[in-house]
Formats: structure tokens, C-alpha cells, sequence
């Protein structure tokens, strides 16, 4: 998983836990000190378990990656 954040844009995020497409990816968050991404930004219209901003974003952590493909990615989050 050494993709840079501009190389996850324009790939699909789908649940592993059921299979749902959240959409593509709109940005990432990044440690400033390290360099380190440490979350993936979906734009989102349903709202998640404390994993949303105040614009429903959904905020889904780096440890919630499950596996990074050439288009899409693959998450584990509970709703």
C-alpha cells in the first residue's frame, strides 16, 4: 500500500462487510509531520457511525483499508 494520495483519486471505494459502493475517492488526510496518510475522504449521503464530517464526507481510517487495486478500494466499516 505505498500509493500517494493523488493516486487514489478516481478509484471506488466498496464495503467488503456488504459489498455497497460508497462512491469514488475525493481526497485524502495526511500525518504533516510524517507524510503518512492516515484517512481516505468519500463524499457521502447517508451517514455513518462516527465516521462523518459536517458535510457527510465520509471519513473512512487508513486501518479500515483492506486492499488498494488499480481502480478500486476495498474497506471494512460498520454502519
Amino acid at each position: 500500500m505505498g500509493d500517494k494520495g493523488l493516486d487514489f483519486k478516481h478509484k471506488e471505494v466498496v464495503n467488503i462487510k456488504d459489498g455497497k459502493r460508497l462512491g469514488y475517492v475525493q481526497d485524502v488526510t495526511a500525518d504533516l509531520e510524517s507524510g503518512i496518510i492516515t484517512s481516505i475522504i468519500v463524499p457521502g449521503n447517508t451517514k455513518f457511525f462516527n465516521m462523518f464530517s459536517s458535510n457527510n464526507d465520509i471519513v473512512i481510517p487508513w486501518k479500515n483499508i483492506k486492499c488498494i487495486g488499480d481502480d478500486i478500494i476495498l474497506v471494512e466499516i460498520n454502519y
